[in-house]
């Protein structure tokens, strides 16, 4: 029994740090730089990137124990997390890098993943 409690109990510990790591990287980008990613030079959209992709690591690990039976479902539902963060996040930072047609272009990629991962789950009900 403890054997199969393992992996259940890395991937609990392994998504909430990556969650907070994420959550950390994309609301506080001055203090996740200056605390954990001393490398410069600090760049505000770069670290809105990583905690947005961080996020979606972490939210793929914990949605896995929630739909342990369908990895698909899982892996769309936890892409789809992420995308939209990094949507958000390039929305947010018109300005600050990429090109003017990144929230459109990331925003149509986060709604097909996030459309299919709905789409997975209402067909698999």
């Amino acid at each position: 029994m403890i054997r199969d409690r393992i992996p259940q109990i890395v991937a609990i510990g392994f998504g909430l740090f990556n969650l907070v790591i994420g959550l950390w990287a994309f609301f506080d980008p001055q203090s996740f730089f200056d605390e954990l990613a001393v490398f410069p030079p600090y760049n505000e959209h770069f670290l809105h990137d990583v905690g947005a992709f961080q996020i979606g690591i972490g939210a793929t690990l914990l949605l896995g124990l929630v739909w342990r039976s369908d990895a698909l479902l899982t892996v769309l539902a936890g892409a789809g997390v992420g995308a939209f963060v990094h949507w958000v996040a390039h929305v947010r930072d018109t300005g600050l890098g990429g090109r003017d047609s990144d929230p459109y272009s990331l925003g149509s990629l986060a709604a097909v993943v996030i459309v299919a991962a709905a789409w997975r789950w209402r067909t698999q009900r």
